[in-house]
């Protein structure tokens, strides 16, 4: 059980309030000050809580940690941030903020390596390695696909029932820009499943999971089926009007899980919807309501693997 779980539970706090007297150090664990929400505990672990104790320090950072561990950091991409540098040699970057983190929490020189990277436009759950060696089983696992990876998307249109998406993608169609490879023409195998979650007026909430990671994968697969991703400016045809307005693509990484590098412990990771994707989904069913249509939701389920 993750330790600002524990504290909620065992003194009736919310989660939020949990997780905020965890990093500023008013809860021990077994006798030591504990100041990792994420770290894991065993359900009877011997817990003290201390609302007046004074707040220790706190690194001020722009990032927002969602598991951290010696071998490795879960953070939350906010959406419009680079994961690393470009040939612009950017300075603002997830990268750099993880870096920065690390280095003011600990006071000393840090290493992180990056396991795998989310477009600038996408919001979600990501993970670098902080050794090396955590770096390299990390990124097997990634090519492995034993990474449980599970996104948001909001696509036009209306998507039935759930499905597969089962075609290889080329780094070029003719237009400089990705896309499905034609028939008889060499691409890499690409495999997208998704599932409708929501369903709007003139668009779904989808659920979806990834049997493979190429670049832009989910995007180019569903514009190539008819349903482009809301707010997607490069795969969506700019000719036809918008479902609803959307300042960047609606593409959230809300759940990250793998094995521990060392135990083998499942470790799992779920990022907050941000507030734009939110309040596109609100937009959405206000339309919906207007329009008489209304919208129908299932339960969200998730999976382990693929």
């Amino acid at each position: 059980m993750r330790l600002d779980l524990a504290v909620a539970r065992r003194f009736g706090l919310s989660r939020r309030a949990a997780r905020d007297a965890v990093r500023a150090g008013r809860v021990e664990s077994e006798g030591r000050v504990a100041d990792e929400p994420g770290a894991e505990v065993d359900d009877e672990v011997a817990l003290l809580y201390e609302p007046n104790r004074p707040a220790a320090r706190r690194v001020r950072t722009r990032l927002a940690v969602l598991a951290e561990d010696p071998l490795f950091l879960i953070v939350n991409k906010p959406a419009g941030l680079l994961t690393v540098q470009t040939a612009q040699h950017e300075e603002d970057t997830l990268f750099a903020r993880a870096l920065d983190y690390l280095r003011h929490r600990y006071r000393r020189r840090s290493w992180i390596g990056v396991v795998h990277r989310l477009d600038r436009e996408t919001s979600g759950a990501l993970v670098f390695a902080r050794t090396r060696d955590a770096l390299r089983n990390l990124q097997e696992k990634f090519r492995a696909h034993t990474i449980e990876r599970e996104y948001l998307a909001l696509v036009e249109g209306s998507v039935r029932a759930p499905g597969t998406f089962d075609a290889p993608l080329v780094s070029d169609r003719g237009d400089r820009r990705r896309g499905v490879a034609r028939r008889g023409e060499p691409g890499k195998r690409a495999v997208t499943h998704y599932r409708p979650l929501e369903s709007f007026e003139r668009a779904t909430l989808v659920a979806v999971r990834l049997g493979t990671g190429r670049t832009h994968q989910v995007r180019v697969h569903f514009a190539s089926a008819g349903h482009p991703v809301i707010g997607d400016s490069v795969y969506r045809r700019s000719a036809l009007p918008p479902v609803i307005e959307a300042r960047r693509q609606m593409l959230h990484a809300r759940l990250l899980g793998f094995d521990h590098p060392e135990s083998g412990v499942l470790v799992r990771a779920e990022a907050p919807i941000p507030e734009d994707f939110e309040k596109a989904i609100a937009e959405l069913r206000r339309l919906a309501s207007k329009s008489g249509a209304g919208s129908r939701q299932k339960k969200p389920r998730r999976s382990r693997g693929d």
